[in-house]
C-alpha cells in the first residue's frame, strides 16, 4: 500500500562553511562527496520529493552534483541565515509537490541515511505528535519532521533561528528517535579529520 501522506525534504547546503575554508557540501567520505550522501538518504527514503538549497557556491556545487537529478533551489539571501534557506525549500515543495509534512535535514551529517529518515516518516504515522526530532547527546535536531501543521511558523522564522526553536516551543507536540550519530557534523578541518580517521 502506497503511503498517502506526502512527506517533503529540504536539505539545506546554502552555507559557505567558513569555518571550514571550503565547501564542506563537496568534502568526501567514503567514496561520495556530503552532499551526495544526503541527496541518496532523501532519494532511497520513503518520502516523496526532495529539494536541496544552495546559496554559497552554488555553481561549483551544482558542477559535481548534477548527475543527482534533484531538484534544487538557490538562496540568494543565504548570508540572512538559516531561516530564509529553509523557508526557500519550503515554497519550492509547497508549490510543486504539496506535502503534508517536510523533513528538515543538514549537508553536513554523513551518518544520516534512509533508514533515520524512514523512522521519522513512520514515527509519525504511529504517534500523534506533529514534530518528530532526533535525540543526540542530551538534546533534539534535525533531521526534524513537521507535519503542516507548522508550515506557517516555519515560514515566520527570520535571521539564523532554525527548526530547533519550533522544537523546544512545541514540546508537548513532539516524539524523538534516539540518533547518537546525528551529533556528528562537519564544521571544521579537524571535524573531517576526525571522521575520516573514524575517531
Amino acid at each position: 500500500m502506497k503511503n498517502e501522506i506526502r512527506t517533503g525534504v529540504i536539505i539545506l547546503a546554502a552555507g559557505s562553511s567558513s569555518r571550514l575554508g571550503q565547501p564542506k557540501q563537496l568534502l568526501e567520505f567514503k567514496g561520495k562527496t556530503l552532499l551526495e550522501i544526503a541527496v541518496e538518504a532523501a532519494q532511497n527514503s520513503l518520502a516523496n520529493s526532495c529539494v536541496i538549497v544552495l546559496g554559497a557556491n552554488a555553481d561549483l556545487i551544482v558542477e559535481k552534483i548534477d548527475h543527482t537529478k534533484v531538484d534544487r533551489v538557490v538562496n540568494v539571501n543565504w548570508e540572512n541565515g538559516m531561516a530564509s534557506s529553509m523557508q526557500k525549500g519550503l515554497k519550492y515543495l509547497m508549490e510543486n509537490s504539496d506535502p503534508d509534512q517536510v523533513i528538515l535535514m543538514l549537508s553536513d551529517q554523513p551518518f544520516v541515511d534512509s533508514k533515520i529518515l524512514n523512522s521519522l516518516i513512520k514515527n509519525k504515522l504511529n504517534t500523534n505528535s506533529e514534530i518528530i526530532a532526533c535525540s543526540y547527546y542530551g538534546t533534539f535536531g534535525v533531521p526534524v519532521l513537521f507535519t503542516k501543521k507548522y508550515f506557517p511558523e516555519l515560514l515566520s522564522l527570520t535571521g539564523n533561528e532554525g527548526a530547533k526553536k519550533l522544537v523546544i516551543a512545541h514540546q508537548d507536540d513532539l516524539h524523538t528517535i534516539d540518533f547518537p550519530l546525528g551529533a556528528i557534523d562537519i564544521d571544521t578541518m579537524e571535524d573531517y579529520q576526525r571522521l575520516k580517521s573514524g575517531s
